[in-house]
């Protein structure tokens, strides 16, 4: 069950990701990224699970 305070709109998921809104639209537009996101009519909303899963598969680590 997914509780309506583990949702953040696009404004709250740019802010807790450090991108621009716009950034998240034109992901979500083009599936650039695997990035899932909740529509509900027009609005747009992120579960902070799948934000903190996408944060942990981005990490990059450099070794030389």
């Amino acid at each position: 069950m997914i509780f309506n305070s583990s949702l953040l709109n696009r404004k709250q998921a740019a802010q807790y990701l450090g991108l621009a809104e716009g950034t998240l639209a034109v992901w979500a537009s083009t599936a650039r990224y695997q990035l899932p996101f909740v529509k509900v009519g027009r609005k747009v909303f992120y579960r902070q699970s799948d934000l903190d899963v996408f944060i942990e598969s981005n990490i990059i680590t450099q070794t030389r």
